[in-house]
């Protein structure tokens, strides 16, 4: 299929993408990598009057390290993680996430603000950046400001952006040399969406735990008394019933297998995270 027609406006800068986005309303629709917009758009699942193209808004590529965290600019492309071009404050969890999910050739061309603001439920930065207690910084109409990131999806597709705002980066605070982390993704095939992920950053040092589910039929969920756990010793393969009890808690509806799936999943995460 081929997209319904649509006007196409490429801004200089970000004031003048933000003042074309809240003009344009919900007809207009931000192109960073498009990956995935530009898929959609042929497929006529997401109508769009306007695509504002933001690539040439230097503002939204620019990696600063400062000092106790690194901000990357939206449109830092996966395969600048995953290739170490960028610094890192995750002590290579970030790189290892960008090696793992879709194909180079996405990887090229996608970017972290993107991927972010679709807020797909089963998307591999999402959890990460949550797991890393990142920061989204955001600017629109009324001027800029800055959503934690557990707070910025509020569910499939939807998110803490207003009318007119975009995603300008992502700023991460630096893990600690003592911090440790774990990664467990279920796909039916490489390249594939997420079926369950779990990510858990543990630091015993400094009495600091999250993990964090992604591919959760929504927002990803925090697992909060895991992490409380973990940090007074519990072994992770011991509590399987305890992680169970905590995903029914938060009130997603999972069949008994994807439970299941997510239980194990975790389990996984956490246990590379103090092993």
């Amino acid at each position: 299929m081929k997209p319904a027609p649509f006007s196409y406006v490429r801004p200089a800068s970000l004031e003048e993408a933000v003042r074309v986005l809240a003009a344009g309303g919900g007809a207009a629709r931000p192109l960073a990598g498009g990956q995935s917009l530009v898929p959609m758009l042929n497929l006529r699942l997401a109508p769009a009057e306007q695509v504002v193209d933001l690539t040439r808004i230097e503002a939204l590529r620019r990696v600063e390290d400062r000092g106790t965290s690194v901000f990357y600019g939206a449109l830092t492309p996966h395969a600048a993680f995953e290739d170490g071009k960028v610094p890192d404050a995750s002590n290579g969890l970030m790189r290892h996430v960008a090696e793992r999910f879709a194909f180079r050739a996405v990887r090229n061309r996608g970017t972290i603000g993107g991927a972010i603001a679709l807020a797909d439920p089963a998307a591999d930065w999402l959890p990460t950046v949550i797991a890393l207690g990142a920061r989204l910084h955001v600017a629109g109409p009324e001027g800029e400001r800055i959503i934690p990131a557990e707070e910025f999806v509020l569910g499939p597709y939807f998110t803490a952006l207003g009318e007119g705002e975009i995603l300008v980066g992502v700023e991460v605070p630096k893990l600690a040399a003592s911090a440790r982390w774990g990664y467990s993704k279920v796909t039916t095939k490489v390249g594939e969406y997420a079926e369950s992920m779990a990510i858990a950053v543990v630091d015993r040092a400094r009495r600091s735990a999250r993990i964090v589910l992604g591919a959760a039929d929504g927002a990803p969920i925090v697992l909060a008394d895991l992490a409380a756990r973990l940090l007074d010793g519990a072994r992770p393969e011991d509590l399987a019933a305890a992680i169970r009890a905590e995903l029914v808690a938060s009130e997603r509806d999972f069949a008994p297998a994807k439970l299941v799936m997510h239980t194990t999943t975790i389990v996984r995460a956490a246990r590379d995270a103090v092993s």
